[in-house]
């Protein structure tokens, strides 16, 4: 069990700080601008937090909406700060982690959805940082879950399971950041900077 509140805060922080004008720059994730990039976040607290919950939705569980700034709320800052908190609630509850639960439209166990949860939640702070010029403060503990997810799904056989959401690791030099492994085993470039292009789709 992890505690996922001080990651929540810090992609709430910079999900508040984010200009209206900056809704139609790039990310780190290539296809995503960062209006998309908002939305995608907003939509995946919500689902992340059903998981918590050990819910599924009515219809059943689907994957989190692609980005699509179009489908921003006219409250998008509070409405995603609702959720994150809302996300950090469930998962402090033991019994979240316990078990199984539904997420992208299939049961998994509740232990790896927490991990990817928590890695979420890093991984995305640190695409709308980039994206947005602020700066993302992160400690070791709020990393942890997100380097058990990168090892778990750069095991034997992963491939298939990273898809085209994270891609290929991609190599880090000898005595990068913890953070920079966690971003480069996402599929992402820690050197990342506005005007250079990636692969990843979110």
């Amino acid at each position: 069990m992890y505690d996922l509140g001080p990651a929540a805060h810090q992609l709430t922080r910079l999900v508040n700080s984010v200009r209206d004008d900056q809704l139609g720059d790039p990310t780190p994730c290539s296809r995503y601008t960062l209006g998309d990039l908002l939305q995608h976040v907003r939509g995946l607290a919500e689902a992340f937090t059903v998981a918590g919950r050990k819910e599924q939705p009515a219809g059943g569980s689907e994957p989190p909406p692609q980005g699509d700034a179009s489908l921003l709320p006219e409250d998008w800052r509070e409405e995603t700060a609702d959720w994150l908190g809302r996300l950090v609630d469930a998962w402090s509850d033991p019994a979240a982690w316990e078990g199984t639960t539904w997420i992208a439209g299939f049961e998994a166990p509740a232990s790896g959805v927490g991990i990817t949860a928590a890695n979420e939640l890093v991984v995305h702070s640190w695409d709308v940082a980039r994206a947005s010029g602020q700066q993302l403060f992160v400690d070791d503990a709020a990393l942890a879950p997100s380097r058990e997810f990168v090892a778990m799904m750069s095991g034997p056989g992963s491939d298939e399971a990273r898809g085209d959401a994270f891609g290929p690791a991609l190599p880090v030099p000898v005595g990068a950041s913890a953070l920079d492994e966690v971003v480069a085993g996402n599929g992402r470039d820690p050197d990342w900077s506005a005007g250079r292009e990636t692969d990843r789709d979110g």
